[in-house]
């Protein structure tokens, strides 16, 4: 059994309670659910390190190719280029005669080279598709056998509250308390990382969705305290998209806003500017601030930049995935103690 979780239950578990036959299944199952979670959590984040680490393979091999690429079509205007001047100059000097054939053999050689490249890309980008169909499916069925442990333990831990309210003392309670919040935080986490290996995968329509009315509505769910202000920008956009995905995007940034609120007075501003081909979102706090060396590292899934318990690590790196997915981009600006202000593109 988890350690901690093991000592804490024990040393305020009733003596009368822990030396009876009926909890023994209790022990065993938080042991086991301990086992099983921390395994399999392990095995997720093996796979999805193993599917980045293919990603960036891919990309860097395709990168190359395109490289190769463009070295056969500048040979081949040069061959142009140099075609146009030994006409130029046959109309001089007619000794000097073009090589026709020699040329249409050069051409027909870098033809079949550049099939080739094609070939082979046509080859990896359906390799690629399909290892991540495998993740997808493969998170999902982990993330359903992780829950599965966790909504027992939830189950025993509740009817443990329940049955014996008045012999378990308060301390005792406050620890089962500790272990039914550490079940909500795996829920989360496993929630979290499914969001996250299938978000740019999910194929969704895409329609026109006021962001306006979108953020409204987000505010009205989310949890944040009286003292916490939210001033939204009446210029907000309808973007083409789909609102599941704008959703988990401006969410997760508002929740982030509001954790990061460490004054009396807290203020969040969502705002907008329009360029030419995007719309510039704008999400601006008044909080504790980002650490600069922090900036690239927030966003890199299971990385957090403090000790919150109820964090994840997750948010952000969703967030980042799914303005890639729609090709735009992300930055901050922040200053300790001052605030932050996340900028983010989304195409017109």
């Amino acid at each position: 059994m988890n350690p901690l979780l093991s000592r804490q239950i024990r040393k305020y578990f009733p003596e009368k309670l822990a030396k009876d036959d009926r909890f023994k299944d209790f022990f065993n199952a938080v042991e086991e659910s301990y086992k099983n979670n921390d395994e399999q959590l392990s095995m997720i984040q093996r796979a999805m390190k193993i599917s980045s680490d293919e990603l960036f393979s891919a990309n860097r091999k395709l990168k190359l190719e395109a490289q190769s690429q463009k070295q056969i079509l500048d040979r081949l205007r040069a061959v142009i280029t140099t075609l146009d001047i030994k006409n130029s100059a046959s109309k001089n000097e007619p000794e000097e005669e073009l090589n026709v054939s020699d040329l249409a053999t050069y051409i027909e050689e870098q033809s079949r080279e550049i099939a080739k490249i094609h070939e082979e890309q046509k080859e990896l980008l359906l390799n690629l598709e399909k290892k991540n169909q495998v993740l997808s499916d493969y998170a999902h069925m982990v993330s359903h056998d992780l829950k599965s442990p966790l909504r027992s333990i939830n189950s025993l831990v509740t009817w443990l509250k329940q049955d014996y309210a008045e012999k378990i003392e308060e301390t005792g309670i406050t620890q089962l308390n500790m272990v039914l919040k550490s079940v909500e935080k795996m829920d989360a986490l496993i929630g979290g990382i499914l969001n996250y290996s299938t978000i740019d995968q999910e194929i969704l329509d895409t329609y026109d969705v006021d962001t306006k009315h979108l953020v409204d509505e987000i505010i009205q769910i989310i949890y944040k305290s009286e003292h916490i202000k939210i001033e939204i920008s009446d210029q907000l956009p309808v973007v083409h998209g789909d609102k599941f995905r704008l959703q988990q995007l401006f969410q997760n940034l508002i929740q982030n806003a509001v954790k990061s609120i460490d004054k009396p007075e807290g203020i969040i501003k969502i705002d907008v500017r329009e360029n030419d081909n995007y719309w510039e979102f704008s999400i601006e706090d008044n909080g504790k601030g980002i650490d600069k060396d922090h900036f690239q590292k927030i966003f890199q899934i299971f990385e957090k930049i403090d000790n919150d318990f109820n964090s994840t690590g997750i948010g952000l790196s969703i967030v980042k995935k799914i303005i890639d997915f729609y090709g735009g981009k992300i930055w901050l600006e922040s200053e300790l103690s001052k605030g932050t202000i996340f900028y983010f593109t989304l195409p017109k």
